[in-house]
This record gives structure tokens, C-alpha cells and sequence, in this order.
């Protein structure tokens, strides 16, 4: 029974430690880029956009398709990196296994 106790203790802990880092990914940022960086996208480790910084010389009225897709795939690559820090930091207390609802 002592053993028991012992492994919800420890489960109890890595509960703790797993909320207290995802929370924490709120605080991190990723920075992505597009068309050599003239569309820039930094999104938190709880994928919510923070910024979108275009230069001038990414917008063409005669090609807002362009910009759209520029756009598009910062936004996309941010996110997708987010996924990886999120993976990589919760990893460190799953021992890479796929928990269903922890990202």
C-alpha cells in the first residue's frame, strides 16, 4: 500500500510540473518568416498570434495574392514550431508518450 502512496505522490508531482510548463509556453514566443523576411509572424507557446510585421516592400497592390501567401506561410511555420517547442518541453515529462489533450 506504501507503494501506492508513493507512485500517485510521484504522479501527483509530474501532474504539477506539466501544468506549471504549459503555462509557461505561454510565455515563450516563436518568430517566423516568409519571402526573406519581409512578412514576419511571432506567435506564444499557446499558438495565439502576437504580431505580424510586414515591410513595405512586401506589398504590391497589383499582387496582394503574393502578400496573402507570404502571410500565409509565416503564420503557418510559427505555428508549426510551436507544436515542436510545446512537444519537445512536455516530452521531458511524458518520456515521448502520446498523452490524448497534451498538445
Amino acid at each position: 500500500m506504501n507503494n501506492m502512496n508513493q507512485m500517485m505522490k510521484q504522479v501527483k508531482k509530474m501532474q504539477e510540473q506539466m501544468l506549471k510548463a504549459q503555462e509557461e509556453l505561454g510565455s515563450k514566443t516563436i518568430e517566423a518568416t516568409a519571402g526573406g523576411g519581409v512578412v514576419t509572424v511571432v506567435a506564444n507557446g499557446h499558438k495565439k498570434i502576437v504580431s505580424i510585421a510586414i515591410k513595405p516592400e512586401a506589398v504590391d497592390p497589383d499582387d496582394v495574392e503574393m502578400l496573402q501567401d507570404l502571410v500565409l506561410t509565416a503564420v503557418n511555420e510559427a505555428l508549426n514550431q510551436v507544436d515542436e517547442m510545446a512537444n519537445k518541453d512536455m516530452n521531458k515529462f511524458t518520456g515521448g508518450m502520446k498523452i490524448p489533450g497534451l498538445f
